[in-house]
């Protein structure tokens, strides 16, 4: 995309990407013209406000190295756009860029896009359920007494949702942990494997350090790029699936 050289190309791919990693079902109602409920989505409110705070704060980071606040904003909504949605294009060489910037854009490959998108990610759904349950906790310990529901969108949510949520996130944790464990016989450093293992576990593309935009995987052992893949497929088929098949009582007679 860098090869284009031209900030308005850019800018239609940056908003495309963005456009891409929201939920189908805010398009299926626009369709219905029911634009009211469609903003009312509390995932997109979030989505949004997250690739806003995350550019912003990006574009004042990187500013000292490209001088106009334009550029460094251009630069900022592309890669948080690219990175979030799990799409992977780069314009620039972020792994150059200050360690806040290159941490946020870390952090906004685990968050990933909306739920029913095409993007990867543990999905925004999933972060803001994972809050308020986190607020609900909470307000618990301090009234014990007091009976609360957790909402999104104004609909309850059920107990067994929330529960998945919490063995999703949970089993997205331990294959993280367990793969950087494992590639780490290749010897290279904690920026590397850990970038590497999200990038491939969220279906990103570039990482950081070595595994960066203008980096590759061809470094890693035949071992360590198998254990990659599996961390691509477990990541595209949200994991339980891939699990439920590898599970030996699958294949027991019944």
């Amino acid at each position: 995309l860098a090869a284009y050289d031209s900030y308005y190309l850019q800018t239609v791919v940056s908003v495309f990407m963005m456009l891409f990693g929201v939920n189908f079902t805010v398009y299926f109602l626009i369709i219905m013209r029911r634009l009211k409920a469609a903003l009312k989505s509390e995932e997109l409110r979030l989505y949004l406000l997250i690739i806003a705070a995350a550019t912003i704060v990006i574009a004042l980071n990187i500013l000292p190295m490209y001088g106009s606040f334009f550029d460094a904003l251009h630069h900022s909504y592309f890669q948080v756009s690219s990175i979030i949605t799990t799409t992977g294009f780069a314009t620039v060489d972020f792994n150059l860029w200050p360690e806040l910037s290159r941490m946020l854009l870390l952090l906004l490959m685990i968050i990933g896009a909306c739920a029913g998108s095409t993007g990867g990610g543990i999905k925004v759904s999933r972060l803001l359920i994972s809050i308020k349950t986190l607020r609900s906790s909470v307000k618990h310990m301090v009234h014990p007494r007091s009976v609360s529901s957790i909402k999104m969108d104004g609909k309850v949510v059920e107990r067994e949702t929330v529960q998945s949520i919490g063995v999703f996130i949970f089993a997205y944790i331990a294959i993280i942990v367990i793969s950087v464990a494992v590639i780490a016989v290749d010897n290279f450093s904690m920026e590397t494997n850990l970038s590497a293992v999200l990038a491939c576990i969220n279906n990103i593309g570039p990482g950081l350090d070595m595994v960066g935009p203008t980096g590759n995987f061809a470094m890693f052992s035949n071992f360590s790029k198998f254990i990659l893949s599996i961390d691509m497929l477990l990541g595209r088929l949200e994991i339980f699936p891939l699990l439920v098949m590898l599970a030996p009582s699958m294949w027991k007679n019944r």
